[in-house]
């Protein structure tokens, strides 16, 4: 895990279920958006700058 990504406080989708917790989680730090696999929290996250998560949203978001 990386030192920025303690203390973030983490979030699921409002779509995801409590079925399983088959999900990601994401934090947003300063420059970067953290995210996890629920059913691993303890496991390091990654991270991505935040223009590639907005590239990525918006792409996912146009279907």
């Amino acid at each position: 895990m990386s030192a920025e990504s303690t203390g973030l406080t983490w979030q699921k989708s409002s779509y995801s279920g409590n079925e399983g917790g088959a999900c990601v989680e994401v934090a947003i730090g300063t420059a970067v958006i953290h995210i996890r696999d629920t059913k691993d929290v303890d496991r390091p996250s990654f991270s991505v700058h935040t223009d590639g998560w907005a590239a990525f949203v918006a792409f996912a978001a146009a279907g």
